[in-house]
């Protein structure tokens, strides 16, 4: 079987698809259009997030059995029409949840105790003590909306640190799970958390999931995470909110606006250039699950499925 792997990831994967006994193609740089034809006669691929693979595309390859995507987000997939198809849709956010976890407790911390905005002042040569007293996580309410791989990997760290966890998600059945409160609407949590963090997938139902609406509806002054996806949060609503003082504070590791760097920083929307001028952000530029080590479980996990599914 022919397996093609347009996207640049640990050599893992390449290694352990050859060892199952597939002939595998190495070519990271396709287009839509160059992907389609080189595409031809494979019964595996594994993509990028860089090209959309529609119901267009799986038409032109009727050869696929299996479409591989080396991390969490399906977004670019049209997963529905190609399961219909009898094509199979893998992730593997097993591979990366770790990294997440770490990186969204990492991201509060910092935006509770200011870490970002006092370092910058420090190499500045400016020591405002006072001005930089930050607030413990013990005795906040987090509420983690989304409860898969991410949510879960993110409520197993704050466990240590005392704070009250609450969780919604739609989705699952959150029966069992130990030193949480499940909660079945919404509303609940905008009632009780002093912290929002966003662990869903970016789907036409969770776009702009908070919106000014849901900045209305907390009940109290609250913080915001996100290691999701950027349109998660209507970068509008949430500048809003922090003009107001409703978002008392906001960590992205994800941005509605990541075209950025290639459309130029001055060509940024006023609302980004607001994010990145605001001493109550800490930004990073979408690598909450990239490290080191999430670069090869990525790739691992991603490995097994495939060769479960095509042998």
């Amino acid at each position: 079987m022919k397996i093609l792997i347009a996207d640049r990831t640990h050599e893992v994967l390449v290694t352990r698809l050859r060892e199952a006994g597939f002939d595998v193609r190495v070519e990271p740089d396709h287009d839509y259009e160059s992907l389609a034809q080189a595409a031809q006669g494979c019964e595996g691929l594994v993509v990028r997030s860089k090209v959309n693979i529609d119901s267009k595309f799986i038409d032109r390859v009727p050869s696929l059995r299996c479409i591989g995507r080396v991390g969490a987000g399906m977004e670019t997939i049209d997963v529905d029409y190609a399961e219909s198809h009898g094509v199979r849709c893998l992730n593997s956010p097993e591979g990366n949840r770790d990294a997440v976890g770490d990186h969204a407790v990492g991201l509060l911390l910092s935006l509770l105790n200011n870490i970002a905005r006092a370092d910058a002042e420090v190499r500045q040569g400016l020591w405002q003590r006072e001005a930089n007293r930050g607030y413990e996580l013990g005795p906040l309410t987090v509420g983690i909306i989304g409860f898969g791989n991410m949510g879960q990997s993110f409520a197993k760290r704050l466990s240590g640190f005392g704070c009250r966890v609450i969780v919604y998600d739609k989705y699952k059945d959150l029966i069992g799970f130990k030193d949480i409160k499940a909660v079945k609407d919404l509303s609940e949590l905008q009632a009780e958390a002093d912290v929002v963090s966003f662990h869903v997938p970016l789907t036409e139902e969770t776009r702009h999931y908070l919106d000014a609406e849901f900045v209305a509806a907390m009940a109290k002054q609250f913080y915001l995470v996100n290691t999701a996806r950027g349109a998660v949060v209507d970068t509008e609503a949430l500048v809003a909110g922090l003009e107001s003082g409703k978002v008392r504070g906001a960590a992205l590791d994800v941005l509605e606006y990541e075209n950025m760097q290639a459309d130029g920083l001055g060509n940024a929307p006023e609302p980004m250039q607001y994010l990145m001028r605001s001493p109550r952000t800490v930004l990073t530029p979408h690598v909450a699950g990239w490290t080191v080590e999430s670069k090869y479980k990525l790739a691992a996990v991603l490995a097994d499925k495939m060769i479960e599914v095509l042998k």
